[in-house]
């Protein structure tokens, strides 16, 4: 795995990341329309068992305006940040990361958009290699998920990938959530290393 990145002056390098047809990059604003679509035009129970409030989702507009104007922030300043999942260069899922506090923390989220690439091992793959882009874009001591406790699918990866069970617990756990029970799992920096070491 070759990832590269760079921080000058608040400006950040994209570089793309490839590992058998599987790559990827920052999201620019013409991604942002198909992660929308992915939520609105989804089956609705499965946006349920995702812990997704529907009564909370914006209007396509609203969510474009609400995205577009975050990224043009710089880095210290964003809301969201957003990576693009591809597999022979056509997008096939996002990860995304809110709450950041830079230099410190941030919560993650991770989406496969079709069905039957799920529990397949790729959102595994795909997400090691995004690892890199949180931390070393926002300088992160602690990156944070929390999954549905009934969703054994993320829970699985983020375990497999090094994540720290810290703890299950009621919340809801962003702005387009429902109250529900979650695990949070926590991957430092010093183990983020650690994993990245093992490649190079």
């Amino acid at each position: 795995m070759h990832i590269g990145l760079s921080l000058n002056n608040s400006k950040m390098e994209k570089r793309t990341v490839t590992d058998h047809g599987l790559s990827v990059r920052e999201s620019d604003i013409d991604d942002f329309e198909k992660v929308i679509d992915y939520f609105l035009k989804s089956d609705k129970e499965f946006l349920t068992n995702m812990g997704v409030d529907i009564s909370k989702l914006p209007s396509r507009e609203e969510w474009l305006h609400i995205l577009k104007a975050d990224l043009s922030c710089d880095p210290e300043n964003r809301h969201f940040f957003y990576v693009i999942w591809l597999l022979n260069n056509r997008a096939i899922g996002h990860s995304n990361i809110n709450k950041i506090i830079f230099g410190e923390e941030a919560y993650m989220h991770l989406h496969l958009w079709e069905a039957h690439k799920r529990r397949k091992g790729i959102g595994f793959r795909l997400l090691k290699e995004t690892l890199p882009l949180y931390f070393n874009t926002y300088r992160l001591k602690n990156l944070y998920c929390e999954p549905s406790a009934s969703n054994p699918a993320p829970n699985n990866t983020l375990k497999k990938l090094g994540f720290e069970f810290i703890k299950s617990y009621d919340t809801i756990p962003g702005w387009i959530n429902s109250y529900q029970t979650v695990n949070r799992w926590c991957l430092t920096d010093k183990k983020f290393k650690l994993i990245i070491s093992v490649d190079t």
